[in-house]
């Protein structure tokens, strides 16, 4: 089984550059407080690191 990431939306999409929302939807994120579960592979990582104001990484599961 592949190693995984739960990422968390901790901010609002709100009055941020659009690039930053593109990158929540990328992530499956659209409203406060959802959770979802990620292979962890390094695009997934670099857009978790793009934007750490508005996601936290949960749990690292492996």
């Amino acid at each position: 089984m592949a190693k995984t990431i739960v990422v968390q939306q901790i901010g609002s999409p709100i009055r941020r550059p659009k690039d930053q929302r593109q990158t929540l939807v990328g992530l499956g994120l659209n409203k406060m407080h959802r959770t979802r579960e990620l292979v962890d592979t390094p695009s997934a990582r670099g857009m978790v690191a793009k934007i750490p104001h508005l996601v936290r990484i949960i749990e690292e599961r492996g």
